[in-house]
């Protein structure tokens, strides 16, 4: 359904994976994605994000690479230049409200693993994302701002996750609350990270997945216009 497209910030090109919403137009999304790279689970989400209505950029956060060996994926994300992907997220943002298939003002973004520390990042530095939906995020050298979060956040975690731990889920609600910044979170009992990811069948639970899709759908619907 969708196709990759090119982008630049005027120095520097990027590749962005675009499926554009199955009536013309819809409400913009950017989806984020894990560490392995922006591999075809990605690119079927944004597939079907448009199945639904909505218009969806997947960029592309290294450029080219991609792996399905764990050891190699989390070289990658050590090596992920975050000051380069600020500009990535930015463009990409931009790219995707300039859009003729983009019918909002905002837009909406959701990430996965790596990409759901991502998109709590990218919405604290861009007040034009109006809606973030947060999968068991996890980035060891990112920090965002939650000062200056200006939309409300979705969560969605595993119970049985070392990578974004109960307890950094636990930490990460009280800071929010203390910031008076609007979040729903939801933790799913006896869950393995990347639940939603229906590639990985060692992980992935399908009853959970599809009440997470169903929450994060009803949250874009009601937050990007």
């Amino acid at each position: 359904m969708g196709e990759m497209i090119g982008f630049n910030d005027g120095s520097d090109s990027y590749q962005g994976y675009l499926a554009q919403a199955a009536g013309g137009r819809g409400p913009g999304v950017i989806v984020l994605q894990e560490w392995w790279g922006l591999v075809p689970h990605i690119k079927d989400v944004c597939d079907r994000f448009a199945a639904e209505g909505f218009t969806a950029l997947a960029p592309d956060l290294y450029k080219g690479d991609s792996t399905k060996d764990p050891s190699e994926a989390a070289t990658l994300m050590q090596a992920l230049n975050i000051t380069e992907t600020a500009q990535i997220l930015r463009k990409a943002v931009l790219v995707l409200l300039a859009s003729d298939a983009v019918s909002s003002k905002g837009v909406g973004v959701v990430g996965f693993c790596m990409g759901g520390q991502l998109a709590l990042f990218a919405a604290s530095e861009n007040p034009a994302i109006t809606g973030c939906v947060d999968f068991y995020g996890i980035h060891p050298k990112v920090q965002p701002s939650y000062r200056s979060l200006g939309c409300p956040v979705l969560g969605l975690f595993a119970e049985r996750d070392n990578s974004a731990s109960p307890e950094a889920v636990k930490a990460l609600d009280k800071e929010l609350m203390l910031l008076d910044k609007p979040h729903e979170f939801h933790t799913y009992p006896g869950t393995d990270h990347a639940f939603f990811n229906d590639t990985r069948p060692e992980v992935y639970n399908a009853e959970v997945a599809s009440d997470a899709w169903r929450r994060t759908l009803d949250f874009f619907r009601n937050n990007v216009v």
